[in-house]
């Protein structure tokens, strides 16, 4: 079968290969992928980081932002039928750690990752644990049920601390997850919810997934245009996803006393914080990793069933697996937004 792995730990290093057809055992199921989308980790392995060069074994097929139809059932998987179309959860828990028994699957200390620690979905075929297999309904947009993943962190974010009912919303860094929190805010009931991005064709897309301003730091100053739109208070709540130093200290500046900071985006390095400014004005730090298992994913559904959120905007480009390069080279030109990688869509 066709696969685009990582092989080599350099920047780029990516092959299509034909490798084997993998076969599920027990506790697994195979999926025929239908869908397969591109994200900021893919980038981050693409480009080598150093978290990624300290866990992954090469060659790797790469992908976790999948959706499949189960085509083989192993030993001992029960509730999921053959035919099931199926978005993946990307953490492979161990289910005994002491954050699982606590409910916080997603802080299992021992996680693993399709596309970093086992094989992924940039494939014609991915066999994984039948535990991280989400099932929708047959009726489903394959295109959407492979953005599930994604917009589960989104709805995480909306979710934490005070919510976002009724508050004025930033939104720092406009990549697909960024707009997904665009959209779930609004669905959500903020008040107000600011977009800020360098990216004019990100903030094109947020103004249309519903984003009541939009902000260009790079010809604007992000704090003080958020102060002016907030009768000079700062936003209630702010979700920080741009990974930049500078982003990060922009967004905590346009944070109103006692507002809720939450943060995606990690810094590629450590950064410096005024901890003193912290305990002035009193922020509460969420930090989002990933969904709540399953919670996310059932208040996520419940969005798009609901028509409350259409994340089709986000799909800016589909892709054959055998142009997969492709995909990456048009984000690294910053003329994507989302690009899926079509297997057997």
């Amino acid at each position: 079968m066709l696969a685009l792995c990582k092989t080599a730990p350099e920047v780029d290093g990516l092959e299509l290969r034909q490798i084997d057809k993998p076969s599920p055992g027990a506790g697994e199921i195979r999926l025929r992928v239908r869908f397969a989308g591109v994200c900021g980790t893919d980038m981050h392995i693409y480009h080598w980081a150093p978290r990624m060069a300290r866990r992954m074994v090469l060659p790797r097929v790469m992908g976790h932002e999948v959706c499949g139809i189960v085509d083989e059932i192993g030993e001992g998987v029960t509730g999921i039928k053959l035919g099931d179309q199926v978005s993946l959860e990307s953490h492979i828990s161990c289910g005994h750690c002491r954050p699982c028994m606590l409910d916080q699957r997603h802080l299992c200390v021992d996680t693993r990752y399709p596309g970093i620690d086992v094989d992924g979905g940039f494939a014609e075929w991915v066999v994984v644990p039948a535990s991280i297999a989400w099932i929708n309904p047959p009726d489903f947009s394959p295109r959407l049920s492979a953005m599930m993943e994604p917009f589960g962190i989104a709805v995480h974010a909306c979710g934490e601390g005070t919510g976002v009912s009724g508050q004025r919303v930033l939104v720092n860094g406009c990549g697909p997850i960024g707009l997904m929190a665009v959209a779930a805010a609004r669905a959500l009931g903020a008040r107000q919810v600011i977009a800020a991005d360098l990216n004019p064709v990100r903030l094109g897309t947020a103004e249309a997934l519903g984003a009541s301003h939009c902000i260009n730091p790079a010809s604007h100053d992000l704090t003080k245009e958020v102060l002016a739109l907030t009768g000079g208070e700062g936003a209630d709540v702010v979700i920080e996803l741009t990974g930049a130093e500078a982003g990060l200290h922009a967004a905590l500046a346009s944070l109103r006393r006692g507002g809720d900071f939450r943060l995606i985006g990690a810094p590629s390095h450590p950064v410096t914080l005024d901890l003193t400014q912290w305990v002035r004005t009193g922020p509460t730090i969420h930090s989002i990793h990933g969904r709540r298992i399953w919670r996310s994913w059932s208040e996520a559904a419940d969005l798009i069933a609901d028509g409350r959120v259409d994340l089709s905007p986000l799909v800016s480009h589909i892709v054959p697996l055998e142009d997969a390069r492709d995909a990456f080279q048009l984000v690294l030109d910053g003329q994507a937004v989302k690009p899926l990688l079509s297997v057997h869509g």
